[in-house]
């Protein structure tokens, strides 16, 4: 291990531990102002609730999540407030704030950058690394909101025969919506609970259902607000309606696996295309390293490796695209 190369990790590991230690600092002095609040707020209403009770309905604060730096939070939330990142961290279910994700993403690249340029002792090698490392934590996040948003359409057939079932057992709709939020787990009971509390707390039922479907991108939640909707102004049988609704998204869902499996050769072809250059290139490094040191001295092969990764990207986005079927 050279010299360079234990200053870097020194680096890391201290840069790590004093941001590690200042967050949980900030945690610990936020959750305890919390929990003075939430003491006072209980002593006004009569006392504390039961455990099992205060747990369904939550806390009245309105919680902010605040990262290391509360000013740099400050700012980026209010210049990016309403945008698709802000969207994009509610959607994933992420509690970063945007200014704590701006922070960690340039972290990444300035890793990738030094990393590479230790390397390859090339600026423009790491200038590719610094670009390509500010996309580590937003390709993280959207694979944690895709995922996400699969699992809330795989269960929302669940919450529509659940309100189906308390509408025709006589109650009311906004008390179908509170048991699909007791009931179901993240992610369905959670955005359930907030347009249930929503319109419980005075927001009508219209804007609330439009919220859930502004918060949860998909085609499903705009057909059964729209549906309750509509219901709501020219009447009918709502129970029927979401039985109706409830059967065809499952037959969507169906589909949409069927599809899943008929297009895995392709996807699978095309992660190993993507990843079998850079697994050659390390292997070849060890093997060779005089032979590949070449591609990053030569001007040629510096070229070369600009023209690959460009044309790998390119081909990954074209089999992505030939095996994406909307369903």
């Amino acid at each position: 291990m050279t010299i360079e190369v234990l200053v870097f990790l020194v680096f890391v590991t201290v840069t790590a531990g004093v941001v590690g230690l200042w967050m949980l600092m900030v945690g610990r002095s936020q959750k305890k102002r919390e929990q003075v609040i939430e003491h006072r707020l209980q002593a006004v209403g009569g006392g504390p609730a039961d455990g099992a009770e205060r747990a369904l309905e939550g806390s009245l604060l309105l919680t902010q999540t605040a990262g290391p730096l509360p000013n740099i939070d400050r700012v980026a939330t209010q210049a990016l407030k309403g945008s698709s990142i802000e969207r994009w961290l509610q959607q994933s279910g992420n509690t970063m704030s945007v200014g704590t994700l701006i922070l960690v993403t340039l972290m990444f690249g300035i890793l990738a950058a030094t990393a590479a340029f230790m390397f390859s002792h090339l600026w423009w090698a790491a200038g590719l690394a610094f670009a390509a490392g500010l996309c580590i934590k937003p390709v993280m996040l959207k694979h944690r909101r895709t995922g996400r948003l699969y699992r809330f359409e795989e269960h929302f057939p669940e919450a529509l025969d659940l309100l189906s079932r308390a509408v025709r057992a006589g109650h009311a709709f906004s008390a179908g919506m509170k048991m699909v939020a007791d009931e179901l787990d993240d992610p369905v009971g959670p955005e359930f609970r907030k347009a249930f509390d929503e319109q419980n707390y005075g927001l009508p039922l219209k804007e609330s259902l439009n919220n859930l479907a502004a918060r949860i991108p998909s085609l499903d939640v705009r057909f059964f607000a729209t549906a309750v909707l509509i219901q709501r102004e020219t009447g009918g049988n709502l129970a029927e309606i979401l039985d109706n609704l409830a059967g065809v998204v499952r037959e969507r869902f169906k589909i949409r696996r069927q599809v899943r499996v008929h297009t895995a050769h392709g996807r699978f072809t095309g992660y190993v295309l993507m990843a079998l250059p850079a697994f050659l290139a390390i292997a070849l490094s060890f093997i060779n390293p005089e032979h590949m040191q070449l591609l990053f001295e030569e001007r040629i092969g510096q070229l070369m490796i600009v023209g690959i990764i460009v044309m790998q990207a390119a081909g990954f986005i074209w089999i992505k695209q030939i095996v994406k079927i909307e369903v």
